[in-house]
């Protein structure tokens, strides 16, 4: 039986790490365009030997994080605190990938949009320095006048986008305070060869309960068609208000992971 078991998780939280220096002092991110691949990519390499990417391939948009500590083939998803120039930390939750020492974010637009105004980035690893011990990147990155905005542009992401501020009222269940799922959300496991996958939305529930202007913000196997059985499903999800109902319309995010069993 295939199955899509729903997991609603946004959660963001501040940490607290070991120090580790590093800079880059480049004028803008290295770009890569293949155009037989459909992509176009901008990276960064900093001194402790991680890499930061953003990237569009064929209409897919990810971010990635590579030359992080190794986790164990059972670890799925793993929480990094990061604090951007003087803003809050916030607790963005990564998808390992095949390379155990890679991870692509939940968030990948907003992340990168926050990305391409450069400055000092804190990415805090739990447990990253060995068990009980996190470990701290310390970097600072150059803007990026380009290389990032042309990845967004490739995928047709706005290089500004205003629901980037909402996510913050978002809870872990990935609901805004006072909304509840009414008719939860049911996708069909789409046609295709990966026993597993996952997706990432956001949506605009309006004050009668139902979904708009949903978007997939990020999916895994790319070609998996995971965000295309999300989209399908949330016409027929809605949400319900505790209290009195908004007469203005709310975002929420929530994430689907698929399973065939």
């Amino acid at each position: 039986m295939k199955k899509a078991a729903v997991a609603l998780a946004v959660a963001f939280s501040a940490g607290s790490a070991v120090s580790q220096d590093a800079a880059n002092t480049g004028e803008d991110w290295d770009l890569v365009k293949d155009a037989r691949k459909k992509s176009t990519i901008a990276y960064v390499t900093t001194t402790p030997g991680l890499s930061i990417a953003t990237r569009c391939m064929d209409g897919a948009y990810s971010a990635l994080l590579v030359g992080l500590p190794e986790v164990t083939r059972r670890t799925k998803t793993r929480p990094i605190t990061i604090i951007f120039r003087d803003e809050e930390a916030k607790e963005w939750r990564w998808n390992v990938t095949t390379d155990r020492a890679g991870a692509v974010a939940d968030f990948p637009a907003p992340f990168a949009r926050e990305l391409r105004l450069g400055g000092r980035i804190q990415i805090i690893v739990p447990d990253g320095g060995g068990a009980g011990r996190n470990l701290r990147y310390d970097l600072e990155l150059p803007a990026s006048g380009s290389a990032i905005d042309e990845t967004l542009t490739a995928c047709g992401r706005p290089l500004v986008d205003p629901r980037d501020q909402e996510l913050d009222a978002i809870s872990e269940e990935g609901l805004q305070v006072g909304m509840r799922w009414a008719r939860q959300i049911r996708p069909r496991y789409p046609a295709n060869n990966y026993s597993e996958g996952f997706a990432v939305a956001t949506c605009v529930a309006q004050p009668d309960g139902r979904l708009r202007d949903c978007v997939i913000e990020t999916e895994h196997p790319a070609d998996g068609r995971f965000g295309e059985a999300v989209l399908k499903a949330t016409r027929d999800a809605t949400v319900a208000y505790d209290g009195d109902q908004p007469t203005a319309p709310r975002m929420m995010a929530f994430r689907v992971n698929f399973i065939m069993q």
